[in-house]
């Protein structure tokens, strides 16, 4: 039984002692209304100095601070005297108002200050310095922080994450609470990345139905949007009637099919979803996965059906390429750079060292014959930054290509479209493994008609993160021109890096080099053992003998927490390289501090994110999923910190932390796309046995450029080999691309 004596204060904010912007915990000094102070403690989202508080909770004794108030639940006021009003405004919530200026405001506006600040900003001008612009400003900053305070009061009423309150104002601005209210469903959009059980908890407490039609539309809705992020384009219609029935049913309450089957009928007559029989099954789809499949294996064969006629050798080319070079091209090569001088869509497939980056050089070279204006193109900025220094010529991601920003309500848009397609006749996509469908759609509306597509990439590396698995699904249907690079050149087979990651791919065990090669199994099986074993090395005996920088080194893991995972690896790996000093700022965040010198990794896109190159007056805007840089400054008081990514500074809030981890380690599914010096790879025990898979340790080995350490036992890697299960994709692209295909009707254009 509970036996703590629940009281209720009333006082104001005189100081916020700490607070984390994540959570919104604090810790406060008040004074009560008999003019005591007391410590509460509690979570108090966007508190601000001055304003007037009546806390529900119980007093405690903390060991080392004494008495202090716990506070369970609270409401708020803002402050009313002219002296509170002025704390409020200069505590920084409102940029450009400091103290002075507060002042001046209570001073001049008295009780009715927050009143003119909501409904007649302008008269702010009658303040001397104060112009029409500034007053506004100042107005719709006021407004915007008390409708986000309501807000966020109403997030900590019902147990969410105060993080949702940027992301809700900004979609739904002043209407947020009503439409909650409305529709709390409406926060299972993958916009917001919460679980449905929170949606679910705010429906229950303002009274809806468990049985209601709102609840079971959006549970079929979140589970096809879960399961994207899976691979699945659609899920047939057992297997999804199943996993909605199961997420659901409570204790007391049975979601029955005929339910589940009523609400995907009525969401696919109101347009949300598609239910179709292709591939050997009912399969239901979300409209735009179901529309960019379709439009994908329209396009796609509409481009792989088109041949080029020309006044040209491309024969007599590759001859006086090859003089030039130190490395004939093999057939294949050949074959592959005369495809693509010829036809619309080409793909160019094959595992490291068998000559893809030298065929793309001589495409490049064929089209610049041709005078084709060619654009190149990657993934992610690191591979992006790879190709261009291979090529000589400038590549960036898809979405700096497409021109990514973000549209109404903080959706993705591209301002290279259908309408406005790029200006080019020919784009070469590398790393196309890591390409979901809904981007590939992107980039191919994009490209003006008549232009050249050469497709890139190894498919025997993991899949997309997103919907679909477009490049296998582009091999298999054998409707696109493809050219499959197999031979090793002489100069790879050097390499037991290369040589071990075929041997891999093809089911059989790597071996360890001898003294002077650059593949080393090291054998440990315990977690502690092999995060200890992997510090010593980046710390020492990497650094020491093959005279590699710790920021040439590489962790890999395929799991994030458990075993030898990321997560216990990045902690390790900071206390060794970069471990607490009094000359370095730090910031904690959640559980992870975050320290000047840190190596950290950009976790989704983000297109407004500010950034300017050191040195030079070059500016501009977003920093994207996989890009990895170094925390060069935390400035503790401007609630900022600065990351350097390349030649590009980026300046962070505090609140932004969340698009930021530690990455001395990360997954080999966040390293795709990018090549190390000299790469660890953690195999302990203790990793989940599904990303154990034969195309994560291929992965892991081809990012590797000069030296691979695998840390870890041989029954984990001999399990990896062995386990070459991919994971099904629920996906129907190869089936419509064969559906499509009308082999002998090529068209026919001129070029060059």
């Amino acid at each position: 039984m509970d036996e703590r004596e629940y009281v209720m204060i009333r006082g104001t904010v005189q100081q916020i002692v700490f607070y984390n912007a994540e959570n919104g915990y604090a810790v406060l000094r008040l004074l009560s209304e008999d003019g005591g102070e007391v410590t509460a403690t509690g979570t108090f989202p966007n508190i601000g100095l001055g304003e007037q508080v009546i806390l529900t909770g119980f007093w405690v004794t903390h060991p080392s601070y004494g008495e202090q108030f716990s506070t369970e639940a609270f409401e708020r006021r803002l402050p009313s005297s002219v002296r509170g009003i002025a704390e409020y405004l200069g505590s920084g919530l409102i940029r450009g108002v400091g103290q002075r200026l507060a002042a001046r405001i209570a001073e001049k506006f008295g009780e009715d200050t927050f009143d003119i600040l909501m409904a007649e900003p302008e008269r702010l001008t009658e303040l001397r310095g104060i112009t029409e612009r500034k007053a506004k400003e100042i107005g719709r900053q006021f407004t915007e922080q008390s409708e986000m305070r309501l807000l966020m009061d109403f997030l900590n009423e019902h147990a969410l994450p105060l993080s949702l309150t940027a992301l809700l104002y900004k979609r739904l601005g002043a209407s947020a609470i009503d439409a909650l209210c409305e529709n709390p469903y409406l926060l299972c959009d993958a916009y917001y990345e919460i679980d449905f059980k929170l949606a679910d908890a705010l429906a229950f407490n303002l009274g809806l139905s468990m049985l209601s039609e709102e609840r079971a539309d959006a549970g079929v809705i979140y589970t096809l949007s879960f399961n994207l992020d899976n691979g699945h384009t659609f899920i047939p219609v057992e297997k999804l009637v199943g996993a909605v029935c199961a997420l659901l049913s409570e204790d007391d309450v049975v979601f029955d099919e005929n339910r589940a089957l009523e609400s995907i009928d009525r969401l696919a007559d109101g347009g949300k979803l598609v239910r179709e029989f292709i591939a050997g099954r009912d399969a239901v789809y979300l409209r735009t996965m179901h529309e960019a499949e379709a439009y994908l294996a329209e396009a796609l064969c509409h481009m792989a059906e088109r041949n080029f006629e020309y006044d040209f050798d491309v024969d007599e080319l590759l001859t006086a390429l090859e003089l030039d070079s130190a490395f004939p091209f093999s057939e294949n090569q050949k074959q592959a750079i005369a495809k693509a001088a010829k036809n619309g869509l080409v793909i160019l497939t094959g595992g490291p060292g068998t000559g893809k980056t030298t065929t793309v050089r001589g495409i490049l070279e064929v089209f610049e014959a041709l005078g084709l204006n060619t654009l190149l193109a990657a993934p992610t900025g690191r591979a992006a930054k790879r190709l261009s220094e291979l090529t000589g010529m400038e590549a960036k991601t898809i979405h700096r290509l497409l021109e990514a920003g973000y549209a109404a309500g903080g959706r993705l848009a591209f301002q290279r479209s259908m309408t406005n397609p790029l200006e080019c006749d020919a784009v070469i996509l590398d790393e196309v493994s890591m390409v979901d469908i809904s981007l590939m759609q992107a980039l191919i509306e994009a490209l003006p008609y008549g232009a050249r597509l050469i497709l890139v990439g190894d498919a025997d590396q993991l899949p997309p993160v997103g919907p679909g698995n477009f490049l296998r699904d582009l091999i298999g249907s054998h409707c696109v021109p493809t050219i499959e690079l197999t031979e090793i050149f002489r100069q790879a087979q050097k390499s037991d890096i290369v040589m071990n990651a075929h041997a891999v791919n093809a089911g059989q065990m790597p071996r360890a080099s001898a003294a002077d090669g650059d593949f080393f199994i090291m054998k440990r099986s315990d977690p502690a053992a092999v995060i200890e074993t992997i510090a010593q090395l980046c710390v020492k005996r990497l650094p020491e003998h093959y005279g590699f920088a710790p920021s040439q080194i590489q962790v890999l893991s395929p799991a994030r927490r458990q075993g030898s995972g990321t997560a216990p690896l990045n902690a390790r790996l900071q206390e060794a390289l970069n471990p607490p000093s009094a000359d370095k700022a730090e910031k904690r965040f959640g559980e992870t501090v975050f320290r000047e010198g840190d190596r950290v990794m950009q976790v989704r896109n983000n297109y407004d994110i500010v950034w300017e190159k050191s040195g030079e007056e070059e500016a501009g805007t977003g920093i994207f999923n996989g890009d990895v840089g170094e925390l060069v400054r935390i400035y503790p008081q401007q609630e900022c910190l600065i990351v350097r990514f390349d030649d590009k500074l980026a300046t962070y809030t505090f609140d932004m932390l969340n698009e930021l981890e530690l990455a001395y380690a990360v997954t080999v599914h966040k390293a795709q796309g990018s090549e190390f010096d000299a790469v660890v790879l953690a195999l302990s025990s203790g990793i989940p046995r599904r990303l154990l898979t034969r195309n994560i340790l291929y992965t892991a080995i081809t990012r590797a450029k000069r030296l691979l350490v695998i840390v870890g036992s041989g029954e984990t890697i001999t399990y990896m080999v062995d386990n070459n299960q991919k994971g099904r994709r629920y996906s129907a692209l190869k089936v419509r691309l064969r559906d499509k295909w009308q082999p002998g009707t090529e068209k026919t254009e001129n070029s060059g």
